[in-house]
């Protein structure tokens, strides 16, 4: 059974961007970015979040290169991954992200214009698009 509620998080060392899914629609929506210290949000506002979504599952976007190897910033979305997992007691996959965020660039860029293009709002708006295609691979399989 495909899980419910998944809550989706783009990593990154300044910022991390977090949306929530569901899977009757295999939709998501953009909730917001935190702020994170070399790739340290403040646990408690993660803490906070899995508390109010109640997710069946947590999506960590992957950042491979085009070639599908992995780079530095590979590693620490895993390590990002594990440790929600250990914090937090739920389910962490991680989701291959390469290009969400020039896809999330131009979904913005079409509602709003450049206007729309804040640093946030691309985190947030790549988590979407990392839920999305976790979906995507579900239905796939």
């Amino acid at each position: 059974m495909l899980p419910q509620t998944v809550l989706g998080f783009d990593f990154g060392t300044k910022s991390i961007g977090i949306a929530i899914g569901q899977a009757i629609t295999a939709t998501a929506r953009p909730l917001l970015s935190i702020k994170a210290v070399d790739g340290i949000p403040r646990w408690e506002e993660i803490g906070e979040l899995i508390k109010e979504w109640q997710p069946d599952i947590v999506v960590v976007g992957l950042p491979l290169n085009m070639d599908g190897s992995e780079q530095e910033m590979t590693q620490r979305a895993r390590k990002f991954a594990n440790r929600i997992s250990g914090r937090f007691g739920v389910k962490v996959e991680t989701q291959d992200e390469r290009l969400t965020t020039t896809d999330a660039k131009a979904r913005l860029f079409e509602l709003g214009g450049f206007k729309a293009l804040t640093k946030g709002q691309v985190d947030a708006v790549s988590a979407v698009l990392i839920v999305e295609s976790y979906y995507e691979n579900q239905f796939a399989e």
